[in-house]
């Protein structure tokens, strides 16, 4: 597969597996807003995403559904909230360690939306087939951002953005239908609605239908492969119409049933001729007999459907006056994504988020959420619009779903590091911290809810061997060469609380068990700090 190369590629592809993975703190600015326990499930960061990323890792590793990032566009302008004037070897170097760790949060079944414009848009879909492999590309989505031309525009006036999208697994991403609209609906001016019954004896009542077309091309399928070798086709043969003219598809055309086919279709009174009955047949596609009952999403998006720039800075303007944000997308955007990519309760990833408009829509849409903004913005932008947010503000697109208010988030900063310069774990790590960060590097998987909010020294069952930590006096007792080390106490302990028959992983501070009694009790014990794989 073609790659890109530039300047420090090979030490960019570095960078995520060499960033120290730190904690997750209550924001000094505040923690909760709102409701506390719908909090837990929203979590709004301060602090630099990568960083931020990291420290979600051992919580959130293939668990979101979807993320949407509208990361800097390199387009060497210099917005107020934050520098977009990188050279492009730096820009590509910034993404890919981003990329390749929001690739690790994705569950199997989910997607990522990125908003570009043409000056990285192209490297960047290079860039992402490579992170996420090619085959799993799914659309490139071209987003009409401005409805009128400019008219200072050196070339051509530029309109549109794209929106990239790769799934996870393309093979297990299922992208919901959109909404029927009225102008769709309308094609639907016919009606089985009147009194009758069907070859099967039930009433028609189908509803509304359009006549589409009963042939196909006689080049393609089964049909064609026939014709060629034969001159013959089964989907080739007279069909007679209730005013008795026989009729024959078109040339180059074939019909597109059997005529064993057409006969039960006709029965099934899925057949019109027409009012006069002398017309060629069609089939009548049936408004209530559309799976899904929606509309597949196409790949154009329209700004009189989602919003343009002109929207989104009214929607900012509203929320904060006269210090909008530089460059916010409008919310029927974001509401177009997440609808596509994701169901209620879903967790929603944005770490680009800006001035909040990700999290804003995910929360009217009954998603959980997760933001993260570097800069000051967090807190005066972020915070403001997500607590407008929880108190029921009518701007948007809450109209539109009818949001009334309610919920809650936290907001966090990054703490300390897991490990210290010198390889040790940091005084300020607690049994948690450490908890999750040991579990996804022996699964490579996040640590389960229940057994994050513990205590309790055994972290799960994985592929049949059981993960215990012993640490910061999980067994309550948190004096030097105690809890924290293997002994035939704590072993005694631990069988008692959290017993497991089979293979058992075991880190602590120390060990004063023999081989012979670790190798009676199937443990494999690990000491802590240096054991724990990086």
């Amino acid at each position: 597969m073609p790659t890109l190369d530039w300047l420090d590629r090979q030490a960019a592809f570095q960078v995520a597996a060499h960033t120290t993975t730190h904690v997750l703190r209550p924001h000094a600015a505040g923690h909760v807003f709102g409701d506390a326990a719908a909090a837990r499930d929203n979590l709004l960061i301060q602090g630099d995403n990568l960083q931020a990323l990291k420290a979600l890792l051992p919580f959130y590793r293939g668990r979101v559904k979807c993320i949407f990032i509208d990361p800097p566009y390199n387009t060497n302008s210099a917005f107020e909230h934050y520098a977009d004037n990188l050279e492009h070897s730096q820009w590509l170097s910034m993404m890919l360690p981003r990329l390749q760790v929001l690739r690790e949060l994705l569950r199997e079944d989910g997607s990522i939306w990125v908003t570009i414009d043409d000056n990285e848009g192209h490297y960047l879909k290079v860039l992402m087939d490579e992170v996420f492999g090619r085959l799993n590309f799914v659309a490139n989505v071209v987003w009409q951002k401005k409805s009128s031309p400019q008219s200072n525009s050196t070339w051509l006036s530029d309109s549109h953005d794209h929106v990239l999208c790769f799934a996870r697994n393309k093979l297990q991403f299922a992208p919901s239908m959109l909404p029927r609209s009225e102008k769709q609906n309308a094609i639907y001016r016919h009606s089985d609605e009147h009194d009758g019954l069907d070859a099967h004896g039930q009433r028609y009542g189908r509803g509304p239908w359009f006549p589409g077309d009963f042939t196909l091309s006689l080049a393609s399928g089964q049909r064609g492969k026939q014709f060629a070798k034969t001159g013959e086709s089964n989907n080739l043969y007279p069909i007679l119409t209730p005013s008795g003219r026989e009729v024959w598809p078109a040339k180059g055309r074939a019909w597109a049933y059997t005529r064993d086919s057409f006969q039960r279709l006709l029965e099934d009174n899925r057949v019109t001729f027409g009012r006069t009955g002398d017309n060629k047949p069609c089939i009548k596609r049936f408004l209530s007999e559309i799976e899904g009952g929606g509309v597949v999403p196409m790949t154009t998006w329209h700004y009189s459907e989602v919003g343009e720039n002109r929207i989104a800075m009214q929607e900012n303007k509203q929320i904060f006056g006269d210090s909008p944000f530089a460059t916010p997308k409008p919310e029927a955007l974001l509401q177009r994504i997440i609808h596509i990519a994701s169901n209620p309760g879903d967790l929603i990833l944005d770490s680009f988020l800006g001035s909040g408009t990700t999290a804003a829509v995910a929360h009217k849409l009954g998603r959980n959420w997760i933001g993260v903004e570097m800069g000051d913005h967090a807190i005066t932008h972020c915070v403001p619009r997500l607590k407008k947010v929880i108190d029921g503000e009518q701007g948007g697109i809450s109209a539109a779903v009818n949001w009334q208010g309610g919920g809650g988030f936290q907001l966090l900063q990054l703490g300390a590091p897991l490990f210290d310069e010198q390889g040790d774990i940091h005084p300020d790590v607690r049994f948690t911290d450490l908890a999750a960060f040991v579990w996804m590097r022996e699964t490579g998987t996040a640590l389960s809810a229940d057994a994050a909010s513990g205590p309790m020294p055994l972290l799960g069952v994985h592929e049949g061997t059981a993960y215990y930590l012993l640490f910061n006096g999980i067994l309550g007792d948190k004096r030097p060469a105690s809890g924290n080390v293997l002994t035939s106490a704590v072993l005694d302990a631990l069988n008692t609380l959290c017993g497991h028959a089979g293979p058992k992983v075991v880190y602590g501070e120390a060990c004063r068990l023999g081989d012979a009694r670790l190798k009676a009790e199937c443990i494999v014990f690990k000491q802590l700090p240096h054991a724990v794989p990086r």
